[in-house]
């Protein structure tokens, strides 16, 4: 059996790491429950603004080869309550290939559709370069974002809308996304857990700690002067949104989380659509670290710069401290290792699991029809499984930027057909 200083040192500095983050995460679990209880009576007790008040809003809908969505999209899009008068739909075809097009104009009886088509020389670049180009093109003082999977609830638009008009200080405000095929696959459901507990927990925990969320890339509204002002969306960021959220508060502004505008979008649900999303995800985390990186600790309020370095560095935190703790665990148990640090480490183990488990079966309770046993059975499971397969997801981001330099080139979720429910 093998022991040495740098052994305990590493176990060690992995426990101490992996109880940082929990420690941090059972703060935003009890701040986002609240802002949960908050939110509710909010939605209850604050009317919406009258017609009269409301802001002419610009729909911006990206577009490339969704012809397997983007139908029951405008469905949802025309169906909002809103003042059609002061509502476009700008659905925009970035290069798409198949009947996505075609499926648009048999919108064109209302006279809110427009179809935008990405002039071939600069099509099919990239969710932020499709933004960029309808930037130009909308006619109205607010812009709202929707994926070409999401179905907006028809009150959600109103509800961000008002939000931001009466708040000065905001840049924008984000409204709650949801899966709705989140029973056709296991990988569904657990993106939906995850998902849930994302914005519970993390979003609304940052909102009432810091007044701090970040885009989720669908479901917001933000004034189009700030994004003109802020030069539009980075065309190199394969996660625009959060690129973009950072440069809105080094701006100072804010964006917040309003849970009762919802969409309910499409989730992937096979492990290799997964993967490839997620590792666009760590990827464009990488860029905005390169991008930025340091530069956060200077920004102010400074508890905003660090929070957001350390969100960026929450991948690798994570992998390295997993990692660590999963190699040591198993070297022990085949009695290759033995650690020389005294502590009842097999209780503090118990102990963290059981915190991680019951922060989101807690937050299951949030959302109506989401208590049930199956996602408690889930969510026992989903350490183990689901979220250890978030390590190659970070080792291959990491081999792709720093190690094979491969360029950075957007690739498109794939999409499930809608009808085969």
């Amino acid at each position: 059996m093998y022991s040495s200083v740098f052994l305990d040192a590493l176990f060690v500095a992995s426990v101490t790491l992996i109880w940082f983050m929990l420690a941090y995460q059972c703060l935003l679990f009890f701040l986002g429950h609240l802002y949960y209880r908050r939110s509710r009576a909010w939605a209850r007790e604050t009317a919406s603004l009258p017609d009269s008040e409301l802001p002419s809003i610009s729909v911006l809908v990206p577009c490339h080869n969704e012809e397997l969505v983007i139908a029951h999209t405008l469905r949802a899009l025309v169906a909002l309550d809103y003042p059609a008068g002061k509502l476009e739909i700008l659905v925009i075809n970035d290069g798409s290939t198949d009947r996505t097009a075609e499926i648009a104009r048999g919108f064109a009886a209302d006279p809110r559709v427009r179809l935008l088509e990405v002039p071939s020389a600069v099509s099919a670049r990239g969710k932020a370069g499709a933004l960029n180009f309808a930037l130009r093109q909308a006619r109205h003082p607010v812009l709202a974002v929707y994926d070409a999977d999401n179905m907006p609830e028809p009150g959600a638009l109103r509800a961000l809308a008002t939000h931001l008009m009466r708040d000065a200080r905001l840049g924008a405000v984000i409204g709650m996304y949801r899966a709705w095929n989140r029973k056709r696959s296991l990988m569904a459901r657990f993106v939906n857990l995850e998902g849930i507990g994302f914005q519970w927990i993390l979003q609304a925990g940052r909102w009432m700690l810091m007044r701090l969320n970040t885009l989720p890339g669908t479901n917001y509204v933000i004034h189009k002067a700030l994004v003109e002002q802020l030069g539009g969306w980075d065309e190199q960021a394969l996660t625009e949104d959060f690129e973009l959220s950072i440069r809105i508060y080094r701006a100072g502004y804010q964006i917040q989380f309003l849970p009762a505008a919802v969409t309910w979008e499409q989730e992937p649900e096979r492990l290799g659509v997964w993967f490839r999303q997620r590792r666009r995800w760590v990827r464009g985390s990488n860029y905005i670290v390169r991008r930025h990186g340091f530069s956060l600790l200077r920004a102010r309020p400074r508890r905003i710069g660090v929070e957001l370095l350390y969100s960026l560095s929450l991948y690798y935190l994570f992998f390295l401290a997993v990692v660590a703790s999963d190699v040591l665990f198993l070297l022990g148990a085949a009695g290759l290792t033995a650690i020389n640090v005294p502590g009842p480490y097999g209780l503090v183990w118990v102990f963290a699991y059981t915190t991680f488990v019951l922060q989101l079966v807690i937050a299951l309770t949030c959302e109506e029809g989401e208590e049930s046993w199956r996602n408690v059975l889930l969510t026992l499971a989903m350490y183990f499984t689901y979220c250890q397969l978030w390590l190659p997801v970070v080792a291959a981001a990491f081999y792709d930027d720093f190690i094979a330099r491969r360029e950075i080139k957007w690739a498109k979720t794939e999409r499930f057909d809608m009808e085969q429910v």
